[in-house]
């Protein structure tokens, strides 16, 4: 699988996904400004030291990210708080690739508006904005591999 993390902002939460990656064997993809240093200690601390293991792909922007990916269709699966479908509803693929935005700015409107039908929210029920990055794409990397992986 591919977890994309779109212009993210805080170093902790990279760490944190790029940590989930190596232990699923998952690819990450950061497209776009960062807001740290790949040599950040913060990300570093986050990631421990599970990150020289990190399958890591750095793109300078969107364009970049979209001239990587494979000739073959990709799914794509966005995810944002106000997304139009719930995530259970997603019928993941293998190799797909979960996108997730800045967490302060969330993704620009020429990607939300390329790819309406591929929006979906992770459900809250309490009194929060919003789940923390790290928490939504392990949520979301987790759920995709359990319809796609035989874990037997």
């Amino acid at each position: 699988m591919n977890v994309v993390l779109y212009e993210p902002d805080i170093p902790g939460n990279t760490g944190n996904v790029g940590r989930t990656c190596v232990g699923t064997r998952s690819t990450l993809h950061l497209v776009g400004k960062l807001g740290f240093s790949l040599a950040d200690k913060y990300l570093k601390r986050a990631g421990l030291d599970y990150w020289q293991h990190l399958d890591l792909k750095v793109h300078k922007d969107w364009n970049a990210f979209l001239g990587s990916v494979s000739e073959r269709d990709p799914r794509f699966y966005f995810f944002e708080k106000d997304g139009a479908k719930n995530f259970w509803d997603a019928k993941f693929v293998p190799d797909g690739y979960l996108i997730f935005g800045s967490e302060t700015r969330g993704f620009p409107k020429e990607i939300s508006d390329g790819y309406p039908e591929h929006f979906y929210r992770i459900p809250m029920t309490g009194k929060i904005r919003s789940l923390n990055l790290s928490a939504s794409a392990a949520v979301a990397l987790y759920e995709a591999l359990r319809q796609c992986v035989d874990f037997s």
